[in-house]
């Protein structure tokens, strides 16, 4: 696989914002995985080359984060994301959130919306508590089991 087609295909995976993207042309097999925090992403593309005789995989690091300090464990619940999809505070752009923080929440009570393949899907508060921390600005991708709220 030439570097154009690779450096095409780094650009999807920044631009859509998914996760993973595996290609295989031939015996060539190509995997990219997005790393980091949202707002700093970093890239990692896995080439392998497919041999019949059982050749160890490459690995070429494109672009990494610089390693930083490890943030310290939240206290209380937190609210992880069930889908890949696109946050949403609130029902519509300019509309009251749904919680805010300090909050007093009952389990079954609505957080947020995620979007999904044009479909807004509730995210219903599973405990009762007190809204903590909003871990997502609105209007950004989240990934499956992402944290989201911190309820206390």
């Amino acid at each position: 696989m030439d570097l154009r087609k690779l450096k095409k295909l780094i650009d999807l995976v920044q631009e859509s914002g998914i996760a993973e993207l595996e290609i295989t042309e031939g015996e060539e097999k190509v995997r990219i995985n997005r790393v980091g925090s949202p707002g700093h992403p970093g890239m990692m593309t896995i080439p392998q080359a497919i041999a019949p005789a059982a050749a160890a995989p490459t690995t070429a690091v494109i672009a990494a984060p610089a390693a930083g300090e490890a943030p310290a464990e939240p206290e209380g619940h937190l609210v992880k994301s069930p889908m890949v999809g696109t946050f949403y505070r609130s029902s519509a752009p300019g509309s009251k959130p749904f919680v805010e923080i300090g909050q007093n929440i009952t389990a079954g009570e609505t957080l947020c919306i995620i979007e999904a393949m044009k479909l807004l899907n509730e995210i219903e508060a599973d405990q009762s508590g007190v809204v903590k921390k909003v871990l997502v600005e609105n209007g950004q991708p989240v990934e499956y089991g992402q944290p989201l709220f911190i309820i206390g």
